[in-house]
Order: structure tokens, then C-alpha cells, then sequence
């Protein structure tokens, strides 16, 4: 048995009884408030979020607004035979979040890195993910061989990498992905080569760096996921660009919806020490040149993350904001009506670090916009999703919603070629001057309907 495993088993151990107690000092809370509370519960439950959670196996639900893109993932999730439940950690949010968030992984990832100088002289670097590779059999993935499917991973916005985006990252380069990581500027080891870090949700550092993907690999499709707080990031790029953000679809696997309100609400002490420490080492490393644009001692003292948020980015010499106005440019909802791409979002009614469902998850969004559909399940915890193995279920859903995806757009293509066919055939029994005029108008609609027929899959 090696390290690794005998690591697991004492830490998996030490988790389950230390959840066990306060599952049951919270179990003994609950029941005292049940016998007046249990009717509103059940009314609030119906309200946001359906009737019956028998819409999907399982326990699952599907939220969104009924169009033909919804229909057709529908069908491919209720193929998935996932089954959380069965697994005797499923009821134990907070062993699944450690776990995902504290435990080394089983096999680290092999890296290729690229700096990248953005426009003002910063730097953000590009992780290739190039290994460890599983056996030499054929590859499948959502395109051709020679040009495969890219998959941008997003991290949180402490820079950590976790045990949860690595194995995603494995899963994904053994079905023909070609993953790579975004860090951004000081985080990961990447250089700070200006006295600017980069705000929670300011997208231009990222609309450069998909730019130079996109300028590496033109003719693949271009797909990203994000996990816990760093969806905040890919969905504000979403908002901003809007039709052009060049991706195909994208997951966000326990996203935090309302940040700001998140930042002020206090976490649980073995949440919030952990997150703060991580944050303050990687500062660290910047002492001398953070000293020369906000106070160093108020930043490495500050005993909450909306202190420290706050004034590495609201009270620096060269700009002063207020908190209320910096959330105005930053909330990742902020531009929502202009997203333009399939967006799935893979949260737990359970998760310790989100907070409530009732107040933290933007169910009407779900309800009236196209383009974001909500999985929904009972438990699953923040960034956790666990099978027995542990790996997260949650990355087999997030592979197949890309291929499903995928296979959509082609289904719509064949069609829209099919009519063509038929109209060309209709047209070769006219006179050919008459033909030549109408071929003309057609060919012109039909360009239209092929630019904008990403918009009708969502009516």
C-alpha cells in the first residue's frame, strides 16, 4: 500500500468522524425547528425549485427554460447512470469539499507552461496539460485528430489548482481534449511584472489570452470550464463579449453566483482560515512591490477575505474605490443578458461555501434565459460531486454535456444542408436568368440563418 492511500484512508477517517459530530450536533438543532418550520420549508422548496425532484433519476433536476437545446440535453443526462446517493459520503458536504480542496491528487499533472505579455505589460501564463497520458488507445473527443477540441479550465481566484480540476484535466486529455490553465497574474508562480493584480471580474486579461489560443489552434473548438469562485471570471468574459467570446460551451461546477454578498458573509473558521492563509503566502511573495501601492500591514493583518479583497484592490494609491462601486464593474451577472453561449451549471443543494440555495442560487435567471441551464442536485458539497474512487461525477456530466453539444450543432448543420439540397433541387427546373436572381437572394438568407443560428437553438 502506498503513502498516498495510507494518507487517504487516515485523513478520509479522521474527516468522517469529525463530520459525524457535527452532523449530529446540527441533526439535534434541526429537529427543534422543524415542527414549526416544516410547512414554510416545503413551500419555499416548491417555489424555487419545481414541484418534484423526480424530473431526473436520482434526485437530479434539470432548471432551465424549455427549447430545443434543453430538450436535447435532457435526453443525454437521463442516459448518465450516476447514482451519488448510494455512496456513504454523499450526506457529508464538508468531508467532500476538504477532500477535493486539501488532498494532493493521485497522479500530478505533466505541464507545459507559456508566459504570456499582455498589452500593458503584464503577465499571465498559459499550463498546456500534456500528461500523464493513459494507455495509447484511440482518442475520442468532440473533433478531428488533427485539430482537438481545446479546453480552457479556470481556477478559483486564490490560483489554486485542485485535486478536482486536475483529475477533470486527465479525464478530459484521455478523451481527446487538449486542456490548458489559466493562471492569472502572480498566482501559480507566474511572474507580477506590474504593480497591478487583476480585479475578480475585470475579463480583459482573459480576452487576450483566448485570443492567443484561438490564434494557436484555429480550426478547433474552444470550450471552458471554471470551478467554485473563478466562474465569476469566465461568466463577466461571457457577459462582456457576448456573441464573440469564440467558445462553444462552457461549465461552471459550483459557481458563485452573487460575490459580493458572498465576500461579506462570513465562512465557517475551517474554511475561512485556510482560503486567507493561502492567499496571504502567495502575497508574500510580492512584499516589497505590493508595499508601493497599499499598506502591507493592513493587507497582512487583515483577518477576513473582504478585508483583504478590499484593500488590495479598493485602496490602492493609484486608484481609491468604494466597495459598493468595485462590485458594480465586477459581479459576474452583471452583463447576463448578453451571454450567448450554452452555459451549465453543476451545483449541490448541500454546499457549505455557496450558502443557502434559497438565497444564493438566481433560479429565474435559469427559469427565463436560454442560454443557462442549472443541474441541480441533492448533494455533492462545493467542487466535490465523489464516486467511491473518490473522483467527481461531476466531470463525466461536464464531458458528455460538451459532446452532447457538440453533436447538436452538427445535427442543426445537417439539416440546414438538407434544405439547401432540396431548394437547389426546386431551383434546376427554372429558366436561368430567373435562377441566377433567386439563387443569389437565397444563398444571401441562407448566410444570414448560418450566422445567427446559434440563436434559434434556444426557442
Amino acid at each position: 500500500m502506498s503513502s498516498i492511500q495510507i494518507l487517504w484512508i487516515i485523513w478520509s477517517r479522521t474527516c468522517a468522524v469529525i463530520g459525524f459530530i457535527s452532523k449530529a450536533k446540527s441533526w439535534c438543532t434541526k429537529q427543534k425547528q422543524d415542527c414549526t418550520r416544516e410547512t414554510e420549508e416545503e413551500d419555499c422548496l416548491g417555489d424555487d425549485f419545481g414541484d418534484s425532484w423526480e424530473s431526473l433519476p436520482q434526485g437530479y433536476q434539470l432548471i432551465c427554460k424549455p427549447s430545443a437545446l434543453a430538450h436535447w440535453l435532457l435526453k443525454d443526462i437521463q442516459r448518465l447512470v450516476l447514482d451519488p446517493t448510494r455512496w456513504w459520503w454523499s450526506h457529508w458536504p464538508n468531508l467532500q469539499t476538504l477532500i477535493q480542496h486539501f488532498l494532493p491528487p493521485d497522479n500530478p499533472l505533466e505541464l507545459s507552461r507559456e508566459n504570456l505579455q499582455l498589452t500593458d505589460g503584464g503577465i499571465v501564463a498559459l499550463d498546456w496539460v500534456v500528461g500523464p497520458r493513459q494507455s495509447p488507445k484511440t482518442r475520442r473527443g468532440t473533433n478531428v485528430t488533427d485539430n482537438p477540441p481545446l479546453l480552457l479550465v479556470i481556477p478559483n481566484p486564490f490560483g489554486k489548482v485542485t485535486r478536482n480540476l486536475q483529475h477533470l484535466c486527465l479525464l478530459a486529455l484521455g478523451k481527446g481534449y487538449y486542456p490548458v490553465i489559466f493562471n492569472r497574474r502572480g498566482q501559480n508562480d507566474c511572474p507580477l511584472s506590474t504593480l497591478r493584480l487583476q480585479d475578480f471580474g475585470e475579463p480583459g486579461d482573459l480576452k487576450e489570452a483566448v485570443n492567443y489560443i484561438l490564434y494557436r489552434h484555429p480550426s478547433s473548438m474552444l470550450f471552458a470550464v471554471s470551478e467554485g469562485l473563478g466562474s465569476g471570471l469566465l461568466l463577466s468574459y461571457l457577459g462582456e463579449c457576448g456573441s464573440s467570446s469564440y467558445m462553444t460551451a462552457v461549465s461552471c461546477i459550483s459557481p458563485v453566483f452573487r460575490c459580493q454578498d458572498w465576500f461579506e458573509t462570513r465562512l465557517p473558521w475551517f474554511y475561512k482560515w485556510p482560503l486567507l492563509l493561502y492567499q496571504k503566502v502567495i502575497l508574500s511573495r510580492y512584499f516589497t512591490a505590493l508595499g508601493e501601492v497599499v499598506s502591507t500591514e493592513k493587507l497582512f493583518g487583515s483577518n477576513s477575505l473582504q478585508e483583504l479583497h478590499e484593500t488590495l484592490h479598493c485602496q490602492c494609491e493609484n486608484r481609491t474605490v468604494t466597495w459598493d462601486s468595485y462590485w458594480e464593474r465586477n459581479e459576474p451577472l452583471r452583463d447576463v443578458d448578453e451571454v450567448a453561449v450554452p452555459v451549465l451549471c453543476i451545483c449541490s443543494m448541500d454546499d457549505p461555501i455557496r450558502g443557502s440555495p434559497q438565497t444564493t442560487l438566481p433560479i429565474e435567471l435559469f427559469r427565463t434565459n436560454p442560454y443557462f441551464l442549472l443541474l441541480l442536485t441533492h448533494y455533492g458539497g462545493h467542487c466535490g460531486f465523489l464516486t467511491e474512487s473518490p473522483v467527481a461525477w461531476s466531470h463525466e456530466v461536464t464531458l458528455d454535456y460538451f459532446r452532447s453539444i457538440t453533436e447538436f450543432f452538427r445535427t442543426e448543420e445537417k439539416k440546414k444542408w438538407f434544405t439547401r439540397r432540396r431548394s437547389s433541387n426546386l431551383l434546376t427546373r427554372r429558366r436561368r436568368p430567373t435562377l441566377q436572381r433567386q439563387e443569389t437572394a437565397i444563398y444571401k438568407d441562407l448566410e444570414e440563418e448560418i450566422f445567427n443560428w446559434k440563436r434559434s437553438y434556444t426557442r
